[in-house]
């Protein structure tokens, strides 16, 4: 295979690529999104399928699992693969899970967008450029923050680095936080999906559960709210997830683990005020998940090592073959 042209037009780039037309025939395919931890990648995801679907917070390593997030118009279907972040160091179970589930997702896609920071480029985004090289799917570099420049033509250096150090097809700036840049994105996924009929019915925006969506949204809540250590020892375990026609509302028990006894005072908090906010944050998300009312209720128990023991993963559900 011939290598990739690494020579690009820096100016045209920042101006916002091209306005080429989007083939008009049905398209379905797999867009998978990767990148080192923390640059947006479940947030790019989230606006590109325009609602929230993959946890985030400002914590590194939020994303555990791969999840599809399914965007379906009358013209196609793109199937976006939100992945954890690549990330070096981290010898436990998980980390060698996230890191597996991550690069599953090169397999079987029709094209991959590679998440960067703009200005930033670290140990960890080079790890990841060097998986690229020699794969035949395209690749496709999403620049983003680029809202953190005024003067664009201060990326110029950041950019020549980028083309120097990745196999690339085409490099898109856009800004998540800013909604920047999105229009882009399809436009150039939809040059390398192939021709064919939908693979998910139209009313389907993920493959996985509404059990696995409600446990991920409780999860998000330890990130966010908790410190810096808590919510890398911490995962969620749905007991109870059941719809109460009588009562007319879900009944969720979930369970909190974390590793050590101390964490579990930090999770509960004085006075169980910080279980109860996180509670509260979390049913009011699960009422606009399920559009139905909620009673939940959550408990803390201490499983000593259950990060870095690989059935105790498999148990919980971080399963290289899970079954949503």
């Amino acid at each position: 295979m011939t290598e990739k042209k690494r020579t690009l037009d820096l100016e045209a780039i920042l101006a916002g690529g091209d306005d080429s037309k989007e083939p008009t025939e049905y398209q379905t395919g797999f867009a998978a999104v990767i990148g080192r931890p923390n640059v947006g990648k479940s947030t790019i995801m989230n606006e590109l399928l325009g609602q929230k679907l993959s946890i985030t917070s400002h914590k590194p390593q939020t994303t555990r699992h791969r999840i599809h997030g399914i965007y379906t118009t009358d013209e196609h279907q793109i199937i976006y693969v939100d992945t954890p972040g690549m990330h070096l160091g981290g010898e436990k179970s998980i980390n060698e899970y996230m890191n597996r589930t991550a690069n599953s997702a090169f397999a079987d896609v029709d094209v991959i967008l590679f998440v960067v920071e703009a200005g930033r480029w670290t140990k960890e985004d080079d790890a990841v450029a060097k998986k690229l090289e020699g794969i035949e799917t395209p690749v496709v570099v999403l620049m983003n923050k680029i809202d953190n420049y005024k003067n664009k033509e201060d990326l110029f250096p950041f950019l020549e680095t980028v083309a120097a150090n990745v196999q690339m097809d085409t490099l898109i700036p856009i800004s998540a936080y800013k909604k920047s840049g999105l229009n882009l994105i399809k436009k150039e996924v939809l040059k390398y999906l192939p021709k064919q009929e939908k693979i998910f019915p139209e009313e389907y925006v993920t493959d996985r559960s509404q059990r696995f969506l409600a446990a991920e949204i409780i999860r998000e809540k330890l990130m966010r709210t908790l410190g810096e250590e808590v919510p890398y020892g911490s995962t969620v375990e749905i007991e109870q997830f059941k719809f109460d026609k009588e009562e007319d509302r879900w009944i969720i028990n979930a369970l909190i683990l974390v590793e050590r006894k101390g964490q579990k005072k930090i999770v509960i908090g004085k006075k169980g005020e910080m279980i109860k906010t996180m509670g509260i944050q979390a049913r009011k998300d699960l009422i606009t998940l399920l559009d139905a009312r909620v009673h939940l209720e959550l408990w803390v128990k201490v499983k000593e090592n259950w990060s870095d023991d690989a059935r105790a993963l498999a148990s919980l559900g971080y399963d290289d073959n899970y079954s949503s």
